[in-house]
């Protein structure tokens, strides 16, 4: 008998949401206190409907025009729609125009244009910060430097229609996520001194969310666990 694409949706549900249980528990957590972001890229708005049935009420793009043709699609669904990809200055107020939280805020020059999307849109907009874990001087690396997360915590709280929730960052390519996250957790440690009311922690992904988890992750984003293999870019 064929599987239906909610049942392989459903399955796929099923597993991550026991590996956040696992996880959680192995670190002394609740489960209840990580929340899963389905990442979406490439599967179609189609998938996102499934998904919201199935209960799922975060998921994440990063790709802006994707993502904002998915949510106009979708914009009937009680859904959080989060941007988790390297954001252009260009694109960012239009990015507010449909994200309910942006992860990707890693520089200054961001922050007007958010700050205007917002205003038209008529909506506050949670921003995380994301925190480079490369070493510098790295090939396509993305996020800020860790030394420069505080001042632009600053800037963020002083921006009109801009929420401080946290932080974000990716485990570095071909590397061990472990050190990468211990690290992670002392960069958010300091922050937490400065911000105690930002608590998001976004970093976990399908291949490495046990180790983010077992370091204070409070939001794991997960694509092909849950949905499949990506379907080939056209």
């Amino acid at each position: 008998m064929t599987t239906s694409r909610t049942e392989e949706i459903a399955a796929g549900l099923a597993e991550t949401r026991e590996r956040i249980a696992t996880a959680a528990t192995a670190a002394g957590r609740l489960a209840e206190d990580v929340h899963l972001v389905v990442v979406t890229k490439f599967f179609p708005a189609s998938d996102v409907r499934i998904l919201a049935g199935l209960g799922v009420t975060d998921v994440g793009e990063n790709r802006h025009q994707e993502a904002a043709a998915k949510a106009a699609e979708c914009a009937d669904l009680d859904l959080r729609w989060h941007y988790i990809g390297g954001l252009q200055s260009n694109k960012a107020a239009a990015v507010a125009g449909y994200a309910d939280v942006v992860e990707s805020v890693d520089r200054s020059s961001l922050l007007p244009r958010l700050s205007r999307g917002a205003g038209e849109r008529g909506q506050i907009i949670d921003v995380l910060l994301q925190v480079s874990l490369d070493p510098p001087g790295r090939a396509g690396r993305a996020g800020a430097n860790p030394g420069d997360v505080r001042d632009l915590a600053t800037e963020v709280v002083a921006t009109d229609g801009l929420r401080l929730r946290g932080l974000m960052a990716v485990a570095p390519l071909g590397e061990e996520p472990e050190p990468a996250f211990v690290r992670l957790a002392r960069i958010r440690e300091d922050f937490l001194v400065e911000h105690p009311e930002a608590t998001v922690l976004s970093a976990g992904m399908s291949g490495d969310l046990e180790q983010a988890i077992a370091h204070g992750a409070t939001h794991v984003r997960v694509g092909s666990a849950v949905l499949g293999e990506r379907p080939t870019v056209k």
